[in-house]
């Protein structure tokens, strides 16, 4: 069974460091193990994250098959398009990433996030584990472009008002109906005893506590120098935090 992780949360809370962080850890030490990391963010930096290039989107691919020629004789559009994000995999020794990419211009998004709905499932079989950065806002949650999911990880800055915005986030998942096992709340960016001094925040929320990321310079410096976050020392703040976040979900 596929262990789905996704993460919300708004944007600049430590998304996608945690996410590759996350791929790391179970990289290194899931060895027997597979595993899809899914950008669903439309300003995807995951792949930069993990050190890794990227040709083509799933929506660059909806792009081209706009034009009928595109498409093979023989094969329906749905077919081809399936056909297509199959090669969009970047592949590699223990991890693949599939990329979302940008909407399709202005309008409505819909389309892309009905596609990754319809082969999420299908795919996410094939995988023993699948970690999904989510865009910045709330708004793809209503999308229920995972209808289930056994982690969601909110992130959250170590402030009050972001704290307060997390929570948020719940109230979706329940409204829209997403099946969620489990929800925690991470602080990220942590100094000192940041989350102890933002508990009473964070027991409002009703999220259940998972755990801090502390301030990383590491984490700054790479993001200036382009470096993949996945070359972090292991002995780095960020890298530690993670690990811990990660043993206490039993990963």
């Amino acid at each position: 069974m596929t262990v789905k992780i996704a993460l919300a949360g708004k944007g600049g809370t430590g998304k996608t460091t945690l996410s590759s962080l996350l791929v790391r850890y179970l990289v290194q030490n899931r060895e027997k193990k597979s595993i899809l990391a899914v950008d669903a963010d439309p300003n995807a930096n995951f792949n930069e994250a993990l050190g890794l290039e990227v040709e083509d989107t799933v929506t660059e691919i909806l792009t081209q098959v706009k034009d009928p020629k595109t498409v093979p004789t023989g094969m329906t559009k749905d077919m081809f398009v399936e056909y297509r994000i199959s090669q969009a995999i970047v592949e590699t020794d223990r991890m693949d990433l599939l990329v979302m990419g940008n909407p399709q211009g202005p309008g409505c998004y819909c389309f892309p996030m009905d596609l990754m709905k319809k082969y999420m499932d299908k795919l996410s079989g094939n995988y023993n584990y699948m970690i999904v950065d989510n865009e910045a806002g709330l708004e793809h949650l209503s999308r229920k472009v995972l209808p289930s999911m056994n982690y969601l990880l909110v992130t959250s800055d170590a402030t009050a008002r972001g704290v307060r915005s997390a929570g948020r986030i719940k109230e979706i998942v329940n409204n829209v109906g997403i099946e969620v096992d489990k929800m925690y709340l991470v602080v990220t960016r942590s100094r000192d005893n940041d989350a102890e001094k933002l508990k009473g925040e964070i027991d409002k929320t009703g999220i259940e506590f998972l755990g801090s990321v502390p301030y990383d310079e590491a984490v700054a410096d790479y993001d200036v120098q382009d470096k993949p976050l996945t070359n972090l020392p292991a002995d780095s703040p960020a890298s530690q935090g993670v690990e811990q976040l990660a043993q206490n979900l039993g990963l």
